[in-house]
């Protein structure tokens, strides 16, 4: 439901290797213009802002930071760790490689959290199986080529959510050709960082009035 009223506004950047997807993924979850045959170009910096209905009678807004695909050895920038609330790690379950960077993302950002909590995320980008399913399409494609695609892809999704759960956060598996499966993992991101508050704010003082009340009735 849209409402008028809109609260906080959180920071969060969205890293990754380069080509997992992550402008499309932020495209089709704020514009939902992104089909297959839509060019997207190799992101140097972007910034989007995305306001999010978590049911809470008001919109909380995100704004979010796209950084550049990380390539080989190449860490991310550290002004990148320094002012987020969260983190959105990207990774394409195809490729291996794009999984393994995530260790060392998440490794940077503990390090220089500085005691704040920090929220992380994982989203594995399946957009991946809809593009080799052209390739497989292909007389050239065998089904053997075809079932040792797929089992490479379920294993690291499997080592990505055993990884996931040793480190205590969420993993979540979406297509950035599908818009409807991007919403929960934004969703369920400013959740987490808006918490919805308490009926008192001073429970003490509360306590305190109902302690006088009955001294009163006495």
């Amino acid at each position: 439901m849209l409402t008028s009223k809109i609260s906080k506004v959180g920071k969060v950047v969205i890293c990754g290797a380069k080509g997992v997807g992550k402008t499309s993924i932020l495209e089709q979850l704020i514009y939902g213009n992104v089909t297959l045959d839509t060019e997207i170009h190799s992101t140097i910096e972007d910034t989007y802002v995305a306001s999010v209905d978590t049911g809470k009678g008001s919109r909380d807004t995100l704004r979010i930071y796209d950084t550049a695909g990380l390539q080989g050895s190449v860490q991310l920038p550290r002004h990148y760790l320094s002012y987020p609330d969260a983190f959105i790690l990207v990774y394409d379950p195809s490729d291996p490689a794009s999984l393994d960077m995530l260790g060392g993302i998440k490794a940077d950002i503990d390090k220089f959290k500085d005691k704040k909590e920090i929220f992380v995320i994982v989203i594995a980008n399946m957009r991946s199986r809809q593009s080799s399913r052209s390739v497989n399409s292909s007389p050239l494609s065998s089904p053997q080529i075809q079932q040792q695609q797929t089992d490479a892809i379920e294993s690291n999704l499997t080592r990505a959510n055993n990884w996931c759960a040793r480190e205590r956060i969420k993993h979540y598996t979406v297509n950035a050709m599908e818009r409807a499966s991007l919403y929960e993992p934004f969703v369920q991101l400013a959740s987490r960082l808006y918490p919805p508050q308490t009926k008192s704010s001073f429970p003490q003082l509360r306590q305190l009035t109902q302690k006088t009340s009955k001294v009163d009735n006495s």
